[in-house]
């Protein structure tokens, strides 16, 4: 349309519409975003079913048997290292959020940067997300354990999305915005950080430094292009044309304690559940790596073996800030609580000497505890801990690498119960070497452990691990397998000579049959169906689809 300039006194005049650069273009919708628009939209997206589904930065995406609704920590810890922009997370699982709803949502928001988790089994429907950002002229970009061990594949059948984090996305991600920002402005921006609050810019300083002591920032250099400044950023997967180009590998964080606090405030922290949790609950990130060896885990694809940890008073300070957000239900989010005895034992005596009132579970392997630790555990707040036993059968437990032996895990679970802490086991139906026989064991092991939650997965292959190569050296993935088919709960892509896909998924829920259908895990299950009345639909159909009885 035409400009119209009215003057005291003076007759209306038209002037016909300029036309700017590229950029000017850029600015000037970014001026005329109205009040509720975003510099960068954190997204969860929607359900590709409707239903409830886990996903997270370090972990692979599967639908919640179990009627949890995650908190996306991942989120609000990238969303902390933007002080200086605008900024919010949606999380469209926890707020059950549709399509259509979604897509009205992001229209209000109008997002510059557009940053999405994405998964295996949800490949197609979270790219669907970045279609719609893009369409509005958002830059969209991934992360996740399925863009990080094949992001060549992934940014060729997916066009609309523009850029991928591979590994550790928080210092790549703040780099790439930066240089875009700089990019867009046509001109290099200062070096460090000087227009953010001094100790953020100190943190930044630290972050960047401590991971890479060679690093310099790309948006600092003159003259400044996009492929020479897209090419510097490390774990950054970006288009060049028709080329899809994978920079270098990004090194880890060192020192987590530099990391600042999650925005759990952006989180719609009420909406999230777990299992006999009677109120909103919250993750915090102890620790990053697992020393484990075992072979089916997606873990080690972004964090490698090494592990790093944060101090207790870095972690206390966040259970502080979050009893101050009114949670008191905490699940301390690892790959493996337990890995460090101290770390442990000094977070429980900070818990009680700060007289922190919070309810947590955790996780841990059977060969990293000790009665005097649980016992610790459990003063300080512990009630649950979730286990991962994957089988009863020590030949198919040494095959997966797991490294544990079925004597440790009786025991193990024999000390949780005595210290008066519940546990939660996890099974895996259908590694490799795995027989209608070596089921039964699992069976019949889950059967006699003091177990008051359990859960019966089916292997899946996802990309990077090692079980995935294994799979494709021998030849058991399914004919015309998908990636939405690499779902540990209700398929599987596993067809092995002797167990089909078909018996392995029959099998999984019979062995939830076997164990559930007792009085002891009714009475628990009956209890999560009433700590968590708006779950009560989805843990039913939930419960029935796993006994096998539901419709079809």
């Amino acid at each position: 349309m035409y400009a119209v300039n009215r003057g005291a006194g003076m007759r209306e005049q038209v002037h016909p519409p300029a036309f700017p650069d590229a950029d000017e273009v850029v600015r000037a919708a970014i001026a005329a975003q109205s009040e509720g628009a975003v510099d960068i939209l954190f997204v969860n997206p929607p359900a590709p079913d409707g239903g409830i589904w886990i996903r997270s930065q370090h972990r692979v995406g599967r639908r919640s048997r179990e009627g949890m609704v995650w908190p996306q920590v991942s989120l609000a810890q990238m969303a902390a290292l933007f002080p200086d922009k605008r900024v919010e997370v949606v999380d469209a699982i926890a707020l059950r959020m549709d399509w259509a709803a979604f897509e009205k949502l992001l229209g209000e928001k109008r997002p510059r940067y557009y940053v999405t988790q994405v998964t295996a089994p949800t490949l197609r429907n979270d790219m669907y997300g970045t279609f719609l950002a893009r369409s509005m002229g958002a830059t969209t970009i991934a992360f996740g354990t399925h863009v990080t061990p094949i992001p060549r594949e992934t940014m060729r059948a997916f066009p609309t999305l523009d850029f991928a984090l591979r590994g550790e996305p928080e210092l790549t991600l703040r780099e790439l915005v930066d240089t875009l920002d700089s990019l867009a402005a046509g001109a290099p921006l200062p070096e460090g950080w000087p227009w953010v609050e001094p100790d953020v810019r100190a943190r930044l300083q630290r972050l960047f430094a401590d991971a890479d002591p060679d690093w310099r920032p790309a948006w600092t250099t003159a003259p400044l292009t996009r492929t020479s400044a897209l090419a510097a950023i490390r774990g950054l997967v970006w288009r060049n044309g028709d080329e899809i180009v994978v920079n270098p590998d990004r090194p880890f964080i060192r020192h987590l304690d530099d990391l600042p606090l999650p925005r759990h405030d952006l989180l719609p922290l009420e909406k999230y559940r777990a299992p006999l949790v009677g109120g909103p609950y919250a993750f915090v990130v102890t620790s990053r790596g697992c020393p484990g060896g075992c072979r089916f885990c997606i873990k080690h694809v972004s964090y490698g073996q090494s592990v790093r940890f944060r101090s207790p008073e870095n972690v206390l300070a966040e259970l502080e800030l979050l009893v101050g957000l009114g949670v008191r239900h905490v699940h301390m989010y690892a790959d493996l609580f337990t890995v460090s005895r101290e770390q442990v034992m000094g977070l429980c005596e900070g818990i009680l000497e700060r007289g922190l009132r919070v309810r947590w579970t955790c996780n841990s392997r059977v060969d990293f505890v000790d009665p005097e630790m649980l016992r610790r555990m459990a003063r300080a707040g512990c009630w649950m801990i979730s286990w991962g036993i994957e089988s009863g059968s020590e030949e198919v437990l040494r095959r997966a690498g797991k490294g544990i032996r079925l004597e440790q895990v009786e025991q193990a679970l024999r000390w949780a119960k005595e210290a008066g802490i519940r546990n939660w086991g996890y099974f895996i139906i259908g590694l490799p070497g795995e027989t209608e026989e070596t089921i039964r064991q699992t069976i019949r092991l889950a059967r006699r452990l003091p177990l008051d939650l359990a859960l019966f997965h089916i292997a899946a292959p996802y990309p990077g691990s090692p079980l995935f190569f294994e799979v494709v050296e021998k030849g058991w993935f399914r004919p015309d397998t998908r990636w939405e088919q690499v779902d540990m709960d209700r398929s599987t892509v596993l067809d092995y000579p002797h167990l089909r896909a078909e018996d392995l998924e029959r099998w999984a829920r019979r062995a939830f049959r076997a164990w559930a259908m007792r009085p002891g895990p009714a009475l628990t299950y009956l209890k999560m169906l009433l700590t968590s009345p708006s779950l009560w639909r989805s843990a039913l159909e939930i419960g029935l689809e796993s006994l096998g009885w539901a419709a079809g």
